[in-house]
């Protein structure tokens, strides 16, 4: 649920301070309910929704009011976003005037002073 707050928290908001969701977002949630054994009141809960302003937006669509996604051949499968597992070892203690540059278990260890530049060539080489 974090990733989601973190997104919500990101969201425009009206003078009245209600959260401003574009359309294109109001379909992709009313096509969530539409998952078989998804509830109006489990995405409404996902989203910090009350689950009436779900059932409004499902109503719009009714209406032809909101165009949802083109469905078709399309299968929807729950997501779960697990934690980061820790790292198996701990990285070495970098000081203050170095700058690490990682990808994978390979550090390139720059003095801070490096040319920013610089520092984009080696990161774009490792593939960061």
């Amino acid at each position: 649920m974090g990733a989601t707050s973190e997104f919500l928290a990101r969201m425009p908001r009206r003078g009245d301070g209600k959260r401003n969701w574009p359309p294109e977002l109001k379909a992709r949630i009313v096509a969530e309910t539409l998952i078989e054994g998804e509830t109006v009141n489990a995405v409404a809960k996902r989203y910090e929704l009350i689950p009436s302003t779900v059932s409004d937006w499902r109503r719009m669509a009714r209406q032809g009011k909101l165009v949802l996604p083109n469905l078709d051949g399309m299968d929807f499968v729950p997501v779960e976003i697990e934690a980061p597992a820790p790292l198996a070892q701990p990285l070495p203690a970098a000081s203050a005037s170095t700058i690490d540059v990682i990808k994978g278990d390979v550090i390139v260890r720059l003095d801070a002073a490096t040319p920013t530049a610089r520092v984009a060539e080696i990161a774009r080489a490792m593939g960061t």
